[in-house]
């Protein structure tokens, strides 16, 4: 994997879908494919751009229009059972829920839909769920981002990002590699996602 460092002009960042499409400038000839790469806001200058971290299975591009990769590294992490390692994640804890007014999708079921958690405590099992057989939180401390707002087609929703930040101990390290790779949880392509880790 590679990390990078990518700082993005004010006219590519100011709304989430830019943003993305932004970032898919980077590895070109790819509309097709999946998207591979994870990413992570760190500053943000309104009328200047955005500083952000991504991780990506593939080297970026140096620059394009109005993105510029200013830092790229190659990055792998030897994990093993039973390591403590620092960890720094922004997520998105949600649950799903059924339509209050039971309205049905296409397919006649009722049309579900999710809803963040905004209880510390609530936020925290989430966690732990994700976590469950991978690595067990032993300290962890959580802070609320502001809402992010996206539209999807005709539809507008918005998420309410959170921070964990904290030690955790590893129990399986195939599948701790793979949910770096992966992600956790939802809204990837909003910025979240991302777990950054370090030996503890």
């Amino acid at each position: 994997m590679f990390l990078s460092r990518v700082l993005v002009s004010w006219p590519k960042s100011k709304s989430a879908y830019a943003l993305h499409q932004a970032l898919w400038e980077l590895f070109p000839n790819r509309l097709d494919e999946a998207r591979d790469f994870l990413f992570r806001v760190e500053h943000e200058k309104t009328g200047q751009g955005i500083m952000l971290l991504m991780q990506s299975k593939q080297s970026p591009l140096e620059a394009v229009e109005s993105v510029e990769v200013q830092a790229i590294r190659d990055y792998k992490l030897n994990l093993s059972e039973g390591q403590r390692i620092r960890f720094l994640l922004k997520a998105n804890p949600v649950k799903t829920i059924k339509d209050e007014k039971g309205r049905k999708n296409a397919k006649g079921e009722v049309k579900s839909c999710r809803v963040p958690l905004i209880k510390e405590e609530q936020q925290l099992q989430w966690l732990a769920k994700k976590l469950d057989g991978i690595a067990v939180p032993e300290e962890v401390s959580v802070s609320n981002g502001l809402p992010m707002y996206f539209k999807k087609g005709n539809q507008a929703g918005k998420i309410v990002p959170v921070q964990f930040e904290g030690i955790a101990r590893v129990v399986n390290a195939d599948a701790f590699s793979r949910l770096l790779e992966n992600g956790v949880g939802p809204a990837k392509a909003l910025g979240c996602g991302m777990l950054s880790v370090a030996p503890g």
